[in-house]
C-alpha cells in the first residue's frame, strides 16, 4: 500500500445483488481526520432507547455518590450498568411538561411538544428525525427507527407506538423484524443466488481491498464481515427453529411461533435488534436510532424472570395488588406491595441487562480515533417515572458514551428544579454538528460539560 492511496469513508464492498458498507479504516484517514471533528462532517451517532411503564420510585436512584456527584456505585437494579458508570451520566429532575402519560408520553417524547389525540399532531419533529434530515446523503439511510413486535391490547395503537415524527403529524414508520433492519443496509436488490452470505457475495471485492491496505486495517476488515456473518448466522437458525416447530404439531403449539422472523425467545430478539443498532452504526449506514424496546402501554408477560408473574403495565401499578383493576389480566395476584415492587423492579433491571449488552458491543469495536461508544451518544430512559403515579417529573434517564463527543461523564446530573427534557435534546443536535439555537420549547441547551 502507498502512503498517498485513499479510499473514500463512503466506499462499499459489492457482489452480485449484495452491497456492504465499510467501518472507519486508517486508509480513510484523510475524511478520519475530519469525521473526528465537530462539525457537518462528523462521525458522531445518537440512538434513543425507550421503554415504557416507568420505574418505581427509587429505582433510577444511585446508591453511592462521590464528589461532584461522581457516580460510585448504581443500585442493584442498574448494577447491570456498573462497567460502564465512568461513561454514564444519570440525570435527575428531568421531565416533559407538554406530554405525559402512555399515550401523550410517548409519542412527544422525542418532539418536545404537546399531543392532540384528535388531530393526531405531536407538537413537531422528533429530535431523531431533525439530525437524520441533516445527516441525510451522508450515509446509505438517514435513519433507522426500530421496535420490537408490541403485545396486549395496545399493541395498535399508534401514538403509543411512535417516537418518531417526520413532522407535526407524520409518525415514520417502525421496523420490527431483523431481517428487514439488515436487509435495508447490506442487501442491494434480488439477487437470485439464494440464501448465500451477504459477506460471500462480496469477497473478491474485499480481497482485492485487503491486498491494498494495512495489517490494522485488513483485520480491522475481517473482524467487521464475520459480525455480519455471524448475525446471518443467527438469522438463519431463528428460521430453522421455527420451521422445525412448523413440521410438529405438538412443538408449534407449545412455542406460539410468531411471525417469520422474529424469534421466540424475547432476549435473543432485543439483543438481535440491537446487534442491528451496533451494525449500522459500525458501517456507518446511519448515525440517528431509535430503538422502542416496547411500546408505550406494553402488556408483555416477563414471567420468564425468575420471581416476575404478571403483565409489565400491571406490573407497573405496583400499589394495586387485588387483581382486579382494570390494569391487570384477571388471573394474576400478589401477595403485597413489596412483593409487586419486586417483580417491577426486576423487569426493569432485565432491561438494563439488554442495554449493557448493546454498550458493550458499541465499546468493544475500536476505530482510529477511539471505541465506537465514544463516538456515540445513548439515550435511554422512560416518559414515565414512577409508574403507578403516572408522573411525568423525574423520568428515569440516562446518557451513556459520547466521550468523543463534549460529554463529561461519570456523574449524576441535574438540580431541584424541573429541567425540560427539550434541552437535552437541543444538547444532543449540537454536538451532533446542527447549527441550531432553539428545539421545542427551549433555546437553552443543556450543559453537559
Amino acid at each position: 500500500m502507498t502512503q498517498s492511496w485513499k479510499i473514500s469513508r463512503r466506499t462499499w464492498l459489492h457482489g452480485v445483488g449484495a452491497a456492504v458498507s465499510l467501518p472507519l479504516l486508517d486508509v480513510m484517514e484523510g475524511e478520519a481526520a475530519s469525521l473526528s471533528r465537530s462539525g457537518p462532517d462528523s462521525a458522531r451517532r445518537v440512538a434513543y432507547l425507550y421503554i415504557p411503564n416507568g420505574v418505581a420510585a427509587g429505582a433510577w436512584q444511585p446508591e453511592e455518590l462521590g464528589q461532584q456527584s461522581k457516580l460510585e456505585r448504581l443500585n442493584r437494579w442498574m448494577k447491570p450498568l456498573d462497567p460502564f458508570k465512568d461513561e454514564l451520566t444519570v440525570f435527575r429532575n428531568l421531565w416533559t411538561p407538554r406530554g405525559n402519560g402512555h399515550v401523550a408520553g410517548t409519542a412527544t417524547w422525542l418532539t418536545g411538544g404537546g399531543f392532540d389525540g384528535q388531530r393526531l399532531t405531536a407538537g413537531g419533529a422528533s429530535v431523531d428525525q431533525i439530525a437524520a434530515k441533516f445527516f441525510k446523503g451522508k450515509t446509505l439511510l438517514p435513519s433507522l427507527e426500530l421496535s420490537v413486535r408490541g403485545e396486549g391490547i395496545f399493541a395498535r395503537s399508534l401514538p403509543r407506538n411512535t417516537l418518531s415524527w417526520a413532522d407535526t403529524s407524520t409518525p415514520v414508520p417502525r421496523d420490527i423484524e431483523p431481517r428487514v433492519v439488515f436487509d435495508r443496509m447490506f442487501r442491494g436488490g434480488e439477487s437470485g443466488l439464494g440464501d448465500r452470505s451477504v459477506v460471500d457475495l462480496v469477497m473478491e471485492h474485499s480481497r482485492s481491498l485487503k491486498r491494498r491496505v494495512s495489517l490494522a486495517d485488513q483485520s480491522r476488515i475481517d473482524e467487521y464481515l464475520e459480525s455480519v456473518r455471524a448475525i446471518e448466522r443467527r438469522l438463519d437458525f431463528a428460521d430453522a427453529q421455527q420451521q422445525r416447530a412448523a413440521k410438529t404439531p405438538g412443538l408449534l403449539e407449545a412455542l406460539k411461533r410468531p411471525e417469520v422472523g422474529i424469534p421466540e425467545d424475547h432476549e435473543t430478539y432485543l439483543q438481535l435488534m440491537m446487534d442491528m443498532v451496533v451494525l449500522a452504526f459500525w458501517s456507518d449506514a446511519t448515525r440517528v436510532c431509535t430503538f422502542m424496546m416496547d411500546h408505550g402501554q406494553s402488556n408483555r408477560y416477563f414471567n420468564f424472570i425468575d420471581g416476575v408473574k404478571g403483565t409489565w403495565h400491571a406490573l407497573s401499578h405496583w400499589k394495586d395488588i387485588s387483581g382486579r383493576t382494570e390494569d391487570d389480566d384477571g388471573m394474576t395476584s400478589w401477595s403485597s406491595r413489596d412483593e409487586k415492587r419486586d417483580m417491577y423492579n426486576r423487569v426493569t433491571r432485565w432491561h438494563t441487562e439488554q442495554v449493557g449488552y448493546l454498550l458493550g458491543k458499541l465499546k468493544n469495536i475500536e476505530e482510529p480515533q477511539g471505541n465506537l461508544l465514544d463516538s456515540s451518544m445513548i439515550v435511554y430512559g422512560s416518559s414515565l417515572s414512577d409508574g403507578h403515579e403516572h408522573s411525568a417529573r423525574n423520568l428515569p434517564l440516562l446518557l451513556a458514551g459520547g466521550g468523543s463527543c463534549e460529554v463529561n461523564q461519570g456523574r449524576l446530573r441535574g438540580t431541584t428544579r424541573d429541567t425540560s427534557m427539550s434541552e437535552l435534546h437541543l444538547s444532543i443536535l449540537q454536538r451532533l454538528g446542527l447549527p441550531l439555537e432553539q428545539f421545542a420549547e427551549t433555546d437553552r441547551p443543556m450543559d453537559l460539560l
